[in-house]
């Protein structure tokens, strides 16, 4: 009876157990592959800045980092200009996008009726789609000229000069400043952030939220004790996605910055990031030197983004354990 159930038993081919696992073998083959791939492109555009920027890096050493010369006909290259305009624009735009993105994502989950909600969640993603030249020209043609006759005129009109806000509101009124390429960032940014938000605050289980509710809790300590620390790990990367962006943003911010290498004295002073001005000048550069010293501009922006990708996923596992 024994012997009959087990000549019963059905048993898988040995051919296909074969091929199953040759197949296996070579998915794990391509997908290593393709990791292996994206590293070594890193390398080689982390080994590409090197050499090209070398030259600059060499000539100038340490102050490449702290002049803020920029004078392509005595050849003299500092990037403390670019860089500082870099983070400032960056953060500024982070501080106006964050609480907007926040309040839009919480207005969406919690408040918005089901019906109205998505139609203004795929608007919002539509936001993100808007090519960046046309967010330049917008600002160059529409935000610039508002901006200053109706914001930067009245300030200067209405402060003194040597006053402390009157040293840091200082600039030519011309709408082309720091500011306002951090205010065209920081729409830039928006749509990014309050998008990842909201599918975030949505992973929140419906049922924790209605429970708190039934113990009398308000929409305010819902979202603050319970979806926060929720989802609070993930939304770092919401944040980090929106900085990445304004790190790196280079045809906006080249029509409303200014482009004055000088460094940035006021918040309505004209500017310059490393993105706007290797876009500026990478066409125009003749000189060994000066090819090079926009090469390692490069090579301080790709540091700079890693660095706070670094420190982002640092936080991230401090936080995991």
């Amino acid at each position: 009876m024994a012997n009959a159930m087990t000549a019963a038993t059905p048993s898988a081919p040995q051919g296909n157990l074969r091929s199953a696992g040759a197949g296996d073998t070579l998915f794990k083959g391509l997908c290593f592959s393709a990791a292996m791939l994206l590293m070594l492109t890193l390398v080689g555009l982390i080994v590409s800045l090197v050499i090209g920027g070398w030259p600059a890096i060499s000539h100038f050493g340490f102050k490449f980092l702290t002049s803020s010369a920029w004078d392509p006909v005595t050849d003299e290259y500092g990037a403390a200009g670019p860089v500082v305009g870099t983070l400032v624009t960056a953060f500024m735009a982070m501080v106006m996008a964050l609480p907007l993105a926040f309040g839009i994502a919480v207005f969406l989950v919690e408040f918005c009726p089901k019906r109205i909600a998505n139609w203004v969640s795929t608007a919002v993603e539509l936001l993100a789609g808007i090519p960046s030249i046309v967010y330049g020209m917008w600002g160059l043609f529409v935000l610039a000229p508002w901006f200053a006759e109706h914001v930067q005129m009245p300030i200067i009109m209405n402060l003194d000069p040597e006053s402390f806000w009157g040293k840091v509101l200082y600039g030519v009124p011309n709408g082309a400043n720091i500011f306002t390429a951090s205010l065209i960032l920081a729409v830039m940014v928006l749509p990014y952030i309050a998008t990842v938000l909201r599918e975030l605050l949505l992973t929140v289980p419906p049922h924790v939220r209605e429970a708190a509710y039934g113990m009398g809790c308000t929409p305010f300590e819902v979202v603050r004790a319970i979806m926060l620390p929720t989802v609070g790990r993930s939304a770092i990367g919401a944040v980090m996605l929106g900085l990445g962006r304004a790190l790196g943003e280079t045809m906006a911010v080249t029509f409303i910055i200014g482009n004055s290498h000088a460094f940035p004295d006021s918040l309505f002073a004209s500017g310059s990031t490393i993105a706007s001005t290797i876009a500026n000048e990478f066409t125009e550069a003749t000189g060994e030197l000066h090819i090079s010293a926009l090469i390692a501009l490069g090579l301080v922006l790709f540091a700079i983004t890693f660095t706070t990708l670094a420190a982002a996923r640092l936080l991230i596992g401090r936080e995991q354990h």
